[in-house]
């Protein structure tokens, strides 16, 4: 592996321990262009760090993430990242009010990197447990306790 790739995968673990986790937003200002572009942005999300900014802190008021880091696998510019967020649900949420319940989100991102700085992002989030947990939907039959 190369160092810009070593590099690259420190850039975006402190995304989600120093940013997601301890809530710095500030340290976007260092790691991300202000031109970041957002590929699903959250409905009313700004785009450029201040957009990424915005996100950080919605997901943080609605649910006080712990993001643990599960796979994280650079090739060149890009660093996947594949994640697991424990929180509660103790913000609003996209119309969804505040339950209290323990939630737990998965999911898998794509960081571009430009210069060692965030430039781009993709994501696919499983939040099936989060649309269980405030009754929008019903847990499949035979899903009780199963693991990934």
């Amino acid at each position: 592996m190369s160092e810009k790739e070593n590099q690259n995968k420190r850039t975006v673990r402190r995304l989600y321990e120093e940013v997601g986790n301890e809530g710095r937003l500030e340290v976007l200002d260092e790691i991300a262009w202000p031109d970041h572009v957002e590929h699903y942005p959250f409905p009313g999300q700004m785009q450029g760090v201040e957009g990424l900014k915005q996100r950080v802190s919605m997901v943080r008021a609605a649910f006080n993430p712990k993001f643990t880091i599960e796979h994280l696998v650079a090739e060149d510019d890009k660093v996947a990242v594949m994640w697991s967020n424990r929180g509660a649900h103790v913000g609003d949420w996209f119309g969804f009010s505040p339950t209290g319940k323990s939630v737990t989100a998965h999911g898998v991102d794509i960081h571009l990197l430009r210069d060692g700085r965030l430039a781009e992002h993709w994501d696919v989030v499983d939040i099936s447990e989060f649309l269980m947990a405030v009754g929008a939907a019903s847990a499949p039959a035979g899903a009780a306790g199963a693991q990934r």
